[in-house]
């Protein structure tokens, strides 16, 4: 469904003005559903696309199985984060956190379960979420963004019970270490910071722009993005888009893309996609090669 062009706009103009919506457009969020068969992208317009994963991985794929199954209005600003549960999406915009059925989302007039708003300092403050991440083993949600903070936020009672505190500007991305279990966020300060969610403390500190394989300076030193799978992270934003060993804090696969990145993801291991500054989603199908590209 695409978003409904205002009644002011005159039928001849209606191509003119998707076209300059689909030009100033940028994916900041992706989430893969529970099923693994469908990609929810969010949108600077608020809007929350699905695209059907395995349509458009199909060897019979056409150009339309690359366009949304469905497009639908989620938040007045920017979509900045997405994270799916076994049941749910959550979407994070401005100062808020919002909950949707995946099963209801296919279908049109999808409307929110519940909407939380963390704690801050002042009810004048209301700074982005930028990233959302799933603890499963203690059924919580941590948020980041604007405060430079990170919350946790119990999904049973909804209340918010612990506050990580150590970027020195704000945070742009959250991944999760299963293993450890590390908590890894990257911001503004250009750092990616580990932390030990056993002892609520700050582990080991990555400073990519100062590795000179990463570093694009005219682009600034912020974090962007960042995804990680098991021993790997990739990560991007100022410094280009790259994969590391965490082992050993080094850096192997520099990825050809020469635009700042907002969002990238790791899909079976084998797939990684990656979106910025445009309506498109790129899917790097080995790690290095760009196999085509989603598209609003």
């Amino acid at each position: 469904m695409e978003r409904a062009v205002p009644l002011a706009v005159p039928l001849g103009q209606a191509e003119v003005f998707q076209a300059l919506q689909r030009l100033h457009m940028t994916i900041f969020s992706q989430s893969v559903s529970p099923c693994g068969k469908f990609l929810a992208a969010g949108n600077n317009y608020g809007q929350i696309a699905i695209f059907s994963l395995s349509a458009a991985l199909s060897s019979e794929a056409k150009e339309e199985s690359k366009k949304p199954v469905v497009t639908f209005q989620a938040h007045d600003g920017p979509v900045y984060s997405m994270v799916s549960t076994d049941r749910h999406l959550l979407s994070a915009g401005d100062g808020e956190v919002k909950a949707w059925l995946w099963a209801e989302m296919l279908k049109k007039g999808c409307k929110e379960l519940w909407c939380r708003q963390p704690p801050y300092r002042t009810s004048l403050e209301v700074p982005e979420i930028n990233a959302l991440l799933l603890v499963p083993k203690e059924n919580s949600l941590i948020l980041a963004g604007g405060d430079c903070q990170l919350h946790t936020m119990d999904l049973e009672t909804g209340t918010f019970t612990r506050v990580l505190r150590g970027h020195t500007d704000y945070i742009h991305c959250l991944a999760f270490r299963e293993r450890s279990p590390e908590v890894l966020s990257g911001g503004e300060d250009g750092a990616v910071r580990l932390w030990d969610l056993r002892t609520a403390k700050e582990v080991q500190t990555i400073e990519v722009y100062k590795h000179e394989e990463c570093s694009r300076p005219h682009n600034g030193r912020w974090i962007g993005c960042l995804a990680t799978d098991s021993d790997w992270m990739v990560c991007g934003g100022g410094p280009a888009l790259t994969l590391w060993h965490l082992r050993s804090s080094t850096p192997t696969t520099i990825f050809p893309m020469r635009a700042p990145q907002k969002h990238v993801t790791f899909y079976q291991d084998l797939v990684l996609t990656a979106a910025g500054n445009s309506c498109r989603v790129d899917v790097f199908t080995n790690l290095g090669y760009r196999a085509f590209s989603l598209s609003f």
